[in-house]
């Protein structure tokens, strides 16, 4: 039986069950985590829990959002630290993304559990934006390309920067060795093609008179 909780408001009782969500996947795994296991470990009673998550897959959908939420603050803000340059810019990011990423297994753990949820399609579409603008905005300073181009290869960048993140989560590459690729990535997609393309064909570079490139 679930001990007596302390009255908090709905907003932070939802912060308080979801901080105990990732520390249930971080020790038990996502398979550890139900409604049920997490009104155990938070010392509320179930219909408080099932009040703000109503399934399982709602709480791992909640829980993902939340994840997600921190790993992109946390490359906010190195981002915002980082000296004004292209390299230093694509250096930061690609860093930040992996040492955040690597500081936050539960977020691969509950995108596993996931899985085959119909729900997960659309919000990893609305967080892959997310992560989109913000690489745009920050690489935009420095780089020739028109809005649409340099967002396009943004979201080109961070499906590589998935398929990196799981050659280190195999241990098949080193962390050191994924930052630098993906910041290779980063200079050579979005800076050093958007500046030095061939000069015959602008490949939505902006057009230099005022007008978008083709």
């Amino acid at each position: 039986m679930a001990a007596t909780s302390t009255r908090l408001s709905k907003p932070a009782r939802r912060e308080q069950l979801l901080d105990t969500a990732v520390r249930i996947v971080r020790t038990r795994g996502a398979d550890g985590l139900t409604l049920v296991t997490l009104a155990e470990a938070a010392g509320v009673s179930r219909p408080i829990v099932y009040d703000h998550f109503g399934t399982r897959p709602g709480l791992l959908l909640a829980l993902y959002r939340r994840l997600d939420e921190r790993h992109r603050a946390a490359i906010s803000r190195a981002l915002q630290d980082s000296a004004p340059s292209a390299g230093e810019v694509a250096r930061v990011m690609s860093s930040a993304y992996f040492t955040c990423a690597a500081d936050m297994p539960e977020l691969g753990a509950v995108s596993a559990a996931l899985k085959g949820n119909p729900e997960v399609e659309a919000v990893q579409r609305e967080l892959l934006d997310g992560y989109t603008d913000l690489m745009a905005g920050a690489l935009v300073p420095h780089s020739a390309l028109t809005a649409g181009a340099l967002r396009l290869r943004c979201v080109g960048v961070l499906g590589a920067a998935e398929g990196i993140a799981a050659e280190l989560n195999g241990e098949r590459t080193t962390l050191g060795d994924a930052v630098a690729a993906l910041a290779d990535l980063i200079l050579g997609a979005l800076g050093a093609l958007g500046a030095l393309g061939d000069p015959g064909d602008s490949g939505g570079r902006k057009d230099p008179r005022g007008g978008a490139g083709r």
